[in-house]
């Protein structure tokens, strides 16, 4: 875990390193997928919003940048950074090993997690009291996750004989979990939460299992991407972040969505 570890290094140095860096005038492209609601999502009028795109316009604000927003579907979204087609990533990518050998991230922004919702009537019993999973338990059972995702790569790691449904969005999924095409699926509790449990066609399901963070497949956050071998810009975030955190920003933006904030505090004195 020593590249995760390099992360926290990284950002103590980084409010010194942004603030004097005169501001930029440059207009930077962010990729987010678009219909991640609440994270990022058009409204009913087309405009973007979500606390990603919160995230985003702070950044850009301080470090004096404007940004220019990208939608791209989940599954391409590391190789269209890779391919030039934007220079960030802000949409709710977690910060693990494996991306690491690809991209390099700021400091964290967000918590990362993962539940599974399933129906309330079902009894799944698939953890036990120590919060680990009973392997026998999902037999017979499908699980929809979103494609590329870190509940993908959890799953395959964790419970390799599961049988998975992959799912390109999140709302394809709520409704196959409705219609009975899937018996639980695993995606963000704080989106799980607001999208589908806390309405009307939510009525009947439940968490299903407690909040899984293991750093190995979830990292240690969420972050911003950026391509590799562009350390002055990585600083630039990552003292961006540091401020909204300190700044109360990042809590304001959070509960504009959620009645909590999602980021920990600690990460600010990193």
């Amino acid at each position: 875990m020593k590249r995760l570890t390099g992360i926290f290094a990284a950002a103590a140095a980084a409010l010194t390193v942004g603030s004097a860096l005169p501001a930029s005038a440059e207009t930077l492209r962010v990729g987010m997928e678009c219909t991640y609601a609440p994270f990022n999502y058009r409204t009913e009028s087309g405009e973007l919003a979500g606390y990603d795109v919160d995230v985003a316009n702070g950044v850009a604000a301080i470090i004096g940048a404007d940004l220019e927003f990208v939608c791209q579907q989940w599954d391409g979204m590391i190789p269209a950074l890779l391919a030039n087609k934007f220079d960030l990533i802000v949409a709710s990518m977690s910060i693990t090993n494996d991306r690491l050998e690809k991209i390099d991230f700021s400091s964290p922004y967000r918590d990362s997690v993962g539940r599974l919702v399933g129906s309330s009537d079902a009894d799944l019993n698939l953890f036990d009291d120590a919060g680990k999973p009973i392997a026998e338990n999902f037999k017979g059972l499908r699980i929809g996750l979103e494609r590329a995702s870190t509940y993908e790569a959890w799953f395959n790691a964790t419970l390799p004989d599961a049988e998975t449904v992959l799912y390109d969005g999140n709302e394809a999924m709520y409704l196959d979990l409705r219609n009975g095409r899937v018996d639980a699926i695993m995606t963000n509790p704080m989106k799980a939460h607001l999208r589908f449990l806390a309405t009307e066609e939510g009525s009947g399901y439940e968490f299903v299992s407690p909040a899984i963070s293991e750093v190995e497949y979830f990292g240690v956050g969420v972050g911003i991407g950026l391509r590799q071998g562009q350390p002055e810009l990585k600083a630039r975030l990552d003292g961006a972040i540091k401020s909204l955190i300190n700044d109360g920003k990042l809590t304001e933006y959070a509960l504009k969505y959620f009645p909590f904030p999602i980021h920990n505090e600690e990460w600010g004195d990193s």
